[in-house]
C-alpha cells in the first residue's frame, strides 16, 4: 500500500474564517474516500490545494512521485462543433481504437460519440468528461459533487465504472446513496479538523453520533463534580484548618474541561407547516399534452396523485421533468388536456428560478415578514430563521450578499412560514449540505399535505417518496412498484443492456431527434445556410464568455462576485440551450429541403 499524497498541519484562513486548522490526513492507493463537510467548511478549498491550484499558508502536502491525478472538471472543455471522439483524441492524445474502447464504457456510441458534443445534456456530458479522465489513466481520481444534475441512470452508471476502478478516489458529494454504494473509507472536515474514518458514511454518521451522546453524558458528570468542587471550595477556602483542601480542590476544578462536542455547531431543525389532511385526489392530469409551440415533450398523459402523497418525479436528464412539473403548476401552458386541481388546494413552490430572483434589497427578514402567513409573530418567523441557521445579526443579511445554499434555506423557510397545504420542490437539496438534507427530509416525512419533487439525491428520494412518476420517451406513467422497485428495474436495464437500452442510447439525444410540432413555411436553402452559419457564430461566442465566466466562477472567493458569476453562467447557459435547439431545427429543416 502506497501513499499518493498526505496532508501535514494544514492551516488555511480567509481573514477570520478558519478554513483548516493544522489539518492532517492520508490518501492511500488502495481506498475511495468520500470527503464530507458542511457547506462553507472549506472542501473546494482543500481539493484545490490538492491540485495546487492555491497555496497552504502553512504546513504541507507532499505527493508520490508518481502520482496523477485526474480531476472532473465542473467547467466545460469543449471546442464549438467538437465531437465527444473528437474531444477524446484531443485531451488525451491516445490512439482512435482506445477513445473508442473506453467510450464504450460508458455507453457513448452512434451519435452520442460522432455527434457535436455541444447538443449532449448535461449528463452525458459528465460521462464524455469520465472518459477522458479514465484515458489519462491517473492513480487518483478527485471528484466535486459529480452527480449534481446527473439523471438516475447516469448517476448508476457512474457508481459502476468507480466500483471497477481499481485505483483511488477523493469524492466531494452530499449525496450519502451515492457515498454509501463507492466509498470505503470517510473523510469528514469539520472546525478545521481532518477525520478520516475506515468505513461507509452511514457508519461513521453512526459513530459520530454515539461519540457526542458519549461526551454529552461526559459533560453532564464533569458538570456534576465541578459544582461539587465549587461549593466545597466556596465553603472551606476561608477557615485556616482546610483551606489547603480547598486549594487541592481548585486545583482539580482547573482540570476539569468539558469536550468539545462536534454536534454543537448549528444544524438546521426544520420543521414542516401545520396542515389539516386530507383526502381524495390533490391533482389529475387528464389526456395532457405538455411542450412548447415549436416541440412536444409528452402526450396522453393521465396521471392523478392523492392528497397526502409524496411523489418524486423521474427521468433521464432531457426527457421533461421540469416542464412536467411546470405544467402541472400552471407556469406553463399545456399544448392539449387539462390540469385539475383539487378543492382548497394551496400550492407553493420551490425551484432554481424562485430562489435566483429573490429580492436584491430585502433583508432575510424583510423577506420572512412579507412571504409568512398573515397573523405570523416575529417571534416565530426569527425561530424559524434560526432553525434554518440564519440567527442573530444573520436575519439582517441583505439578499444581495447570500451565497446559492443561504438563498436556497432562505426560499424553504419562506415556504414554512406559509399555510400551504402542496408543495412542488424543483431539487430542494441543491445547495443544501447532508445535515440540512436530513432535516428536510424529516421535515417532508411529518408534513400532513401533499409533496411533488425532483431530485438527483437518491437518499432523499428513498426517505420521502410515497410514489415514483417516470418522465420517459414521450410518455408520463405514475410508477406503481415503488422507489425501491423502480431502483431495481433501472439497475437491471443497465446490467444487463437490455436492447431497449442500447437502442436508445445508440439513436441521436432527444434534442437532436425532436422534429418541430408546428412547421413554418420552407424557406430557401440559402436564407437556411446563413442563419446556420449565424447561430454557431453565436454559439461560439456564448460558448466562450460561458467558459470564461465559469472559470472566474472557480476562482473567486468574494460572495456576491459569486452569486454574480453564478447568474452570468446560467444565463448564458440557458442562451446556449435555445441558440443549440434552434440550431438543430434548421439542420432539420435543411436535411428535408434537400
Amino acid at each position: 500500500m502506497a501513499v499518493l499524497m498526505q496532508i501535514l498541519k494544514a492551516c488555511k484562513s480567509y481573514g477570520e474564517q478558519v478554513l483548516l486548522d493544522g489539518a492532517e490526513a492520508t490518501l492511500s492507493d488502495d481506498v475511495k474516500v468520500g470527503f464530507i463537510g458542511r457547506n462553507g467548511a472549506g472542501k473546494s478549498t482543500l481539493l484545490r490545494i490538492l491540485l495546487g491550484d492555491e497555496e497552504l499558508d502553512s504546513g504541507e502536502v507532499t505527493r508520490h512521485p508518481n502520482l496523477q491525478i485526474g480531476y472532473l472538471r465542473q467547467h466545460d472543455p469543449f471546442l464549438p462543433g467538437e465531437s465527444a471522439h473528437d474531444f477524446l483524441i484531443r485531451d488525451s492524445g491516445q490512439p482512435e481504437w482506445k477513445c473508442g474502447e473506453v467510450a464504450g464504457q460508458f455507453e457513448l456510441k452512434g451519435d452520442y460519440l460522432e455527434g457535436p458534443v455541444s447538443r449532449l445534456s448535461g449528463g452525458w456530458q459528465t460521462r464524455v468528461k469520465l472518459a477522458a479522465l479514465l484515458l489519462h489513466e491517473p492513480n487518483l481520481l478527485l471528484l466535486d459533487e459529480p452527480t449534481n444534475f446527473l439523471d438516475l441512470r447516469t448517476q448508476i452508471l457512474l457508481e459502476h465504472f468507480l466500483r471497477h476502478f481499481k485505483e483511488a478516489c477523493l469524492i466531494v458529494s452530499h449525496d450519502r446513496a451515492f457515498l454509501n454504494a463507492t466509498c470505503d473509507h470517510t473523510l469528514d472536515l469539520s472546525r478545521g479538523k481532518l477525520t478520516m474514518y475506515p468505513g461507509k458514511i452511514d457508519a461513521f454518521l453512526n459513530y459520530q453520533r454515539d461519540q457526542n451522546e458519549h461526551l454529552a453524558r461526559s459533560n453532564v458528570a464533569i458538570q456534576a463534580k465541578r459544582r461539587d468542587l465549587e461549593v466545597f471550595i466556596a465553603k472551606n477556602k476561608a477557615r485556616a484548618s482546610t483551606a489547603t483542601q480547598a486549594r487541592s480542590k481548585s486545583k482539580q476544578l482547573e482540570r476539569l474541561e468539558l469536550a468539545d462536542i462536534a454536534s454543537d455547531e448549528p444544524t438546521a431543525c426544520i420543521r414542516a407547516p401545520l396542515v389539516e389532511p386530507r383526502q381524495g385526489p390533490a391533482v389529475r392530469c387528464k389526456d395532457l399534452t405538455i411542450g412548447y409551440p415549436e416541440r412536444q415533450v409528452a402526450s396522453g398523459i393521465d396521471v392523478e396523485i392523492d392528497h397526502g402523497s409524496r411523489a418524486v418525479i423521474v427521468g433521464d436528464n432531457g426527457q421533461g421533468k421540469t416542464t412536467f412539473l411546470r405544467t402541472v403548476v400552471d407556469s406553463l401552458k399545456p399544448l392539449a388536456g387539462e390540469v385539475r386541481w383539487g378543492f382548497g388546494c394551496q400550492i407553493g413552490v420551490y425551484a432554481q428560478h424562485v430562489y435566483t430572483s429573490l429580492p436584491e434589497k430585502d433583508t432575510v427578514l424583510e423577506y420572512l415578514q412579507y412571504n409568512a402567513a398573515f397573523g405570523t409573530t416575529t417571534q416565530k418567523i426569527l425561530s424559524v430563521a434560526g432553525a434554518m441557521l440564519f440567527r442573530g445579526d444573520a436575519v439582517q443579511k441583505r439578499v444581495s450578499v447570500l451565497s446559492g445554499g443561504e438563498r436556497a434555506r432562505v426560499c424553504l423557510a419562506g415556504l414554512l412560514l406559509s399555510p400551504y397545504n402542496v408543495l412542488v420542490l424543483d431539487e430542494p437539496g441543491n445547495h443544501l449540505d447532508v445535515d440540512t438534507v436530513e432535516a428536510l427530509a424529516q421535515a417532508m416525512i411529518d408534513y400532513k399535505g401533499t409533496v411533488i419533487f425532483t431530485t438527483h439525491d437518491r437518499h432523499f428520494m428513498k426517505r420521502v417518496a410515497t410514489c415514483v412518476i417516470e418522465v420517459r420517451d414521450g410518455h408520463v406513467t405514475n410508477y406503481g412498484g415503488g422507489y425501491d422497485a423502480y431502483l431495481y428495474s433501472v439497475n437491471k436495464e443497465i446490467d444487463d443492456g437490455e436492447r431497449e437500452l442500447a437502442t436508445r442510447l445508440s439513436k441521436a439525444p432527444p434534442t437532436v431527434r425532436s422534429a418541430p410540432a408546428v412547421r413554418a413555411p420552407r424557406r430557401d436553402d440559402r436564407a437556411v445556410r446563413k442563419e446556420i452559419a449565424t447561430i454557431e457564430k453565436m454559439i461560439a461566442r456564448l460558448d466562450e464568455q460561458k467558459k470564461k465566466a465559469a472559470g472566474q466562477l472557480l476562482e473567486t472567493c468574494d460572495a456576491a462576485e459569486s452569486l454574480r458569476l453564478h447568474n452570468e453562467v446560467t444565463a448564458l447557459t440557458t442562451q446556449l440551450a435555445e441558440s443549440e435547439e434552434r440550431w438543430c431545427q434548421l439542420q432539420v429543416e435543411l436535411e428535408e429541403s434537400e
